[in-house]
């Protein structure tokens, strides 16, 4: 697996994602698979990234000094701005939900049936294993995971 810092052209959003291989990113990038998370712009590039390099194995490396528990990191966000953000993220995917269809334990062979021709394109939302959500992913098929956990309507009173 490799990671690239991606960016949009239509907003310049930054984000992270995962491929195969250097050949499956660009194999997604020219089938348009990939969009942004933001804008869902699919006209995306890789950002520069700054290399990851280890240290010399001859150097001692430096521990910087812990800083106390009680104390915020650097550039922490506070508990209330966390707070309404996840009820920000909560109000919107409760607004987006009814939208689309649930297909509960169906949704990677509904997702693969769209992508493949068999099956009218169509907003779904449902339950995918980790493996099957990875299996999509490899095949270039776009799905991402709920923000906020959702009780499947059949589990509801």
């Amino acid at each position: 697996m490799i990671v690239f810092d991606l960016c949009c052209a239509a907003g310049d959003h930054r984000f992270e994602a995962w491929f195969a291989s250097s050949d499956s990113f660009a194999d997604q990038q020219a089938r348009r698979l990939i969009a942004c998370p933001v804008c869902g712009d699919s006209d995306v590039k890789k950002a520069v990234m700054a290399p990851r390099v280890g240290a010399k194995s001859n150097q001692l490396s430096v521990v910087a000094p812990a800083r106390p528990i009680d104390a915020p990191a650097p550039g922490a966000i506070s508990p209330e701005l966390m707070r309404q953000v996840m009820a920000d993220i909560a109000a919107k995917q409760a607004e987006i939900l009814p939208q689309s269809r649930w297909v509960g334990r169906d949704f990677a062979d509904a997702a693969r049936a769209m992508h493949e021709g068999r099956a009218a394109e169509d907003l779904i939302h449902g339950q995918a294993s980790p493996g099957e959500a990875q299996a999509l992913r490899d095949d270039g098929i776009a799905a991402m995971p709920l923000l906020v956990p959702i009780v499947p309507p059949d589990a509801v009173n």
